[in-house]
């Protein structure tokens, strides 16, 4: 029976390489030159430091710039509130990975509503999508894309 996963990923490594290049720009700009900026990655969190708030803002533009060029789509990310300490200003930033229930309740939803002949089931953070016609799953794929969804969507293992 054919079916596909309905998934939302981050390419770790994508996202490492423009963290990287977004740090090496900061060191080249000439507004941020004798200033203490840097991009700091764990995981899938990058925290923006620097020393005033409008700082932080440009360096979140610059990351959000290398993000597009290096193909990881920006919706994911879940931008934090700029926090000033001292000489500092901290901004974290989130790049969500995987779909939460309310999201996968909402697709298997929105599928029902479709009245297609697939089935769709929530598998911890990924919606599986099952039927008897890869053309339905066709269709499923489709409406998904044009769906107004608040994370971005892949879909993986399409078998027949």
């Amino acid at each position: 029976m054919p079916s596909f996963d309905v998934v939302s990923e981050v390419d770790q490594h994508e996202v490492t390489n423009a963290i990287d290049q977004a740090n090496r720009e900061i060191g080249t700009r000439f507004d941020f030159k004798g200033v203490n900026a840097k991009f700091e990655q764990n995981g899938l969190q990058v925290v923006l430091v620097a020393e005033v708030e409008f700082q932080c803002q440009q360096m979140l533009d610059i990351l959000k710039t290398k993000l597009v060029k290096r193909e990881v789509d920006i919706a994911c990310m879940e931008c934090g509130e700029v926090v000033l300490s001292g000489m500092q200003a901290r901004m974290e930033v989130t790049l969500r990975q995987g779909i939460d229930a309310p999201l996968a309740k909402k697709i298997v939803k929105m599928i029902k509503d479709k009245k297609m002949k697939v089935q769709a089931a929530i598998q911890g953070d990924q919606v599986r999508v099952t039927g008897k016609k890869r053309d339905d799953l066709q269709q499923v794929i489709a409406m998904l894309r044009e769906a107004n969804l608040e994370l971005p969507l892949q879909f993986h293992n399409f078998r027949d």
